[in-house]
């Protein structure tokens, strides 16, 4: 009798998990709380565009879903970073033109995953049903019906409570997952920390023209570095632009502090004047789209026995500003379907092999994505950073496959994350004092030139 796994969270991970598992033929019922996102149940306003990237499209090449990913998606080359004077500087990812990240909406990405997963007769998926407490000893997960298949408030109405039993039960329902939340609860000895960033976002609209095209460069991504706070914009295919603010929630100048209509539209006529005049609905966006906030989760360990596990922010949600959450993710369902396919007999060993190989390189990435918050919002504006930049494909171009910059081997490589922000801190160190050499050689040889 095939493997049964019961996953909680059809989201991004969850729908591309259960077609990995699906293709083992493994039995999968995938449940989510949310309505069927292809009949057009998506909530706006808490939708971080994203950023797809050699890692996620490795994960979408195993399944043959790739090219059909991204006939929805548009490249994005580089960095357009926008002064406060609407001066324009473009910063390119790589020296290779060929590499860049992907623009591409939720929804579609969504649909494909889900899709995928319903290719295979063995994959059932079953939407409006919201689980609210998980037992890891039986691998059981409680499930009430929510959403338009719930005749009345499900809570205190026991006959509607659904027990979702099988060998094991994976969550891959996200940063606030009740799967986690039952083995916070139920299992000694299980590490958990959250931590918040002061700032949260919302987001904003820039439509098409008038023609259906874009109002600003299309293949980049726009970014509005204020040192504090920044504003960025990606291309969407129907021509507009998804604009998010990564702002202070209290202080002077913050999300608490800026509430009429007059406030708002003062504040962006200050910090982004060449923004607001491609954005008519901004009043409304800012005023009806919720507050977002931004999180670090860690926990450990991801698995209990042969019974529960953890994929994708369930087990480590990031910080956005890397674009590695979903490709993370994406990464966590290759490497458990490796370590199953490793140990098809000892699932425990599988799910233990998987946290071990995964979770140093989670933690590495949460530090990198709120690192890159600090370089994005503070530095990108700054020559010396634009130069620094130069000179990492400078020495890309001389010295091939020695040096890489940080940010090609995180986003264009499936090199770990560990290892790369590591080798990253050896070549800034050799790089340091290269320089240092070179100008004591100058002030030495200028020395010798006067005496």
């Amino acid at each position: 009798m095939a493997t049964k796994f019961v996953l909680i969270g059809s989201g991004l991970a969850g729908g591309l998990l259960a077609a990995y598992l699906g293709r083992r033929g493994y039995e999968v019922d995938l449940y989510e709380r949310r309505a069927d996102p292809r009949e057009g149940n998506i909530v706006g306003g808490r939708s971080i565009n994203l950023a797809l990237s050699t890692r996620g499209i490795h994960a979408l090449e195993q399944l043959g879903i790739a090219a059909e990913v991204l006939r929805h998606a548009i490249p994005m080359r580089g960095r357009m970073i926008h002064d406060k004077s609407g001066v324009l500087h473009f910063s390119s990812y790589d020296r290779d033109p060929n590499k860049y990240i992907n623009s591409i909406g939720r929804a579609a990405l969504n649909a494909t995953v889900i899709e995928a997963a319903q290719h295979y007769p063995n994959v059932r998926v079953h939407f409006n049903h919201r689980c609210t407490d998980v037992d890891p000893n039986s691998a059981t997960a409680n499930l009430i019906l929510s959403g338009v298949e719930a005749a009345e408030p499900a809570a205190n109405s026991d006959h509607q409570i659904i027990k979702a039993r099988g060998d094991a039960v994976i969550g891959v329902d996200g940063a606030f997952s009740a799967v986690r939340q039952s083995m916070q609860k139920k299992i000694g000895g299980f590490e958990y920390d959250e931590s918040y960033l002061a700032h949260g976002y919302k987001e904003l609209t820039i439509p098409p023209a008038p023609d259906g095209s874009w109002r600003m460069e299309k293949e980049v991504l726009h970014i509005w570095p204020r040192k504090s706070f920044m504003m960025i914009a990606l291309p969407n295919p129907d021509g507009s632009f998804t604009c998010t603010l990564f702002w202070e929630f209290e202080g002077p100048r913050s999300f608490a502090t800026t509430k009429t209509d007059d406030e708002i539209r003062r504040f962006f006529e200050e910090e982004f004047p060449d923004a607001v005049p491609l954005m008519p609905s901004l009043l409304d966006d800012f005023k009806t789209n919720p507050t977002g906030s931004l999180v670090t989760i860690r926990c450990a360990p991801w698995f209990y026995k042969d019974k529960v596990a953890l994929v994708g922010d369930a087990a480590h949600a990031v910080v956005p500003f890397y674009g590695q959450g979903m490709n993370a993710a994406f990464e966590d369902c290759v490497v458990l379907d490796e370590c199953l396919a490793e140990f098809p007999h000892d699932r425990q060993r599988a799910f233990a092999e998987y946290f071990a190989r995964r979770k140093e390189n989670a933690d590495a990435l949460a530090d990198l994505a709120v690192q890159n918050f600090i370089e994005m919002r503070d530095k990108t504006a700054l020559r010396v950073f634009r130069a620094k930049k130069k000179l990492d494909h400078l020495l890309e171009g001389l010295l091939p496959g020695i040096y890489l910059p940080l940010y090609a081997m995180v986003t264009f490589s499936r090199m770990p994350y560990a290892e790369a922000a590591q080798r990253a801190q050896l070549q800034d160190r050799i790089v340091y004092v290269g320089l240092l050499l070179a100008v004591g050689l100058i002030c030495v040889l200028l020395l010798i030139a006067l005496a």
